[in-house]
């Protein structure tokens, strides 16, 4: 007679292709299609035996305290802000995510953004669609070779932004707690200063307590009235009502934002600005790349179920 399957808890929704592959493999409990959440964790969680973690709904130590025979949360993405890492680290959980896989989609539309937000293409679309090119010519715009980049964050995604920028001849400094092996690029340990030495301010840090706020409204007043930000890392690092006061008053030229508080309502002081543009948190957004996430977090399930190392542990 063969085993029962494991029970899985999943907390958001993934495509259906990965949706298909846990319900084959496991039994799957679809914690975010309940009605009452809270009275499905109850039922469900003591004797679940692994938690696959998709969006934004917090895993807490409450919630894995629900679940005592869980030892494992399968993070569907680079991002775990979402789980209580330091709790699952003391109640003896691993938490494994899906990095590298996702990396060169996140850095090619960070590299979009930049150049959209450069020359305002999105602008530019509209003028030439709506018949006005037919009454002037287009505003000039900024150019991107030669102008002065810096990264908050030099991991993955990071560096792949960089390593993209650097053929467009960019002269390109980064932060980061140590200095990286770079060709020559300049290394800061302060936010505020490395945004005063750049035309355009790339955010790619990975989402902690600690990075919170990291753009704050002092970096963005160092970023200056001819600078412009980029966002493909996570809202919480950047205070985006000091962003909105900064975009509102020209306090920095222009913003592109893949992440916003809130998500997906987002605040309705963005959508008149005409100096931001505005993406759906969607920098993994292609199938190959979700496919890859799926599979990863399926991996992990896998190794952990048939007691072998985990391909991608964060604590």
């Amino acid at each position: 007679m063969p085993e029962p399957k494991k029970k899985i808890l999943l907390t958001g929704a993934v495509p259906q292709w990965d949706l298909d592959a846990l319900e084959d493999a496991y039994d799957l409990v679809r914690l975010y299609a309940a009605p009452d959440r809270a009275a499905a964790l109850a039922a469900h969680g003591p004797d679940a035996d692994a938690i696959a973690v998709s969006g934004h709904a917090p895993v807490t130590r409450a919630m894995m305290a629900a679940c005592p025979k869980v030892r494992l949360l399968a993070n569907y993405g680079v991002g775990y802000d979402a789980i209580d890492v330091d709790a699952a680290t003391e109640l003896g959980l691993k938490v494994t995510n899906t990095p590298d896989v996702l990396t060169d989609d996140c850095a090619d539309l960070a590299v979009g953004m930049l150049l959209a937000l450069a020359r305002n293409i999105v602008a530019a679309d509209h003028h030439a669609r709506s018949g006005a090119w037919e009454a002037g010519s287009f505003p000039f715009q900024t150019p991107v070779t030669g102008a002065r980049l810096g990264i908050v964050g030099l991991g993955r995604i990071g560096r792949g932004v960089a390593d993209r920028m650097a053929a467009f001849g960019m002269d390109i400094a980064y932060s980061a707690r140590a200095e990286k092996d770079t060709p020559g690029w300049q290394h800061f340990t302060d936010i505020t200063a490395l945004a005063a030495r750049s035309d355009f301010l790339v955010v790619a840090l990975a989402a902690t307590a600690e990075t919170r706020h990291s753009v704050d409204a002092d970096v963005l007043s160092a970023l200056g009235p001819k600078g412009r930000l980029i966002n493909i890392s996570r809202a919480s690092n950047i205070d985006e009502l000091a962003l909105l006061d900064a975009l509102e008053t020209g306090g920095i030229a222009g913003a592109a934002l893949d992440v916003f508080e809130g998500e997906p309502a987002i605040n309705p002081r963005f959508k008149p600005l005409q100096n931001v543009i505005l993406q759906p948190h969607h920098a993994s957004a292609t199938e190959k790349t979700r496919r890859a996430m799926g599979q990863l977090m399926r991996d992990n399930l896998a190794a952990y179920f048939d007691g072998t190392p985990l391909l991608t542990p964060v604590n």
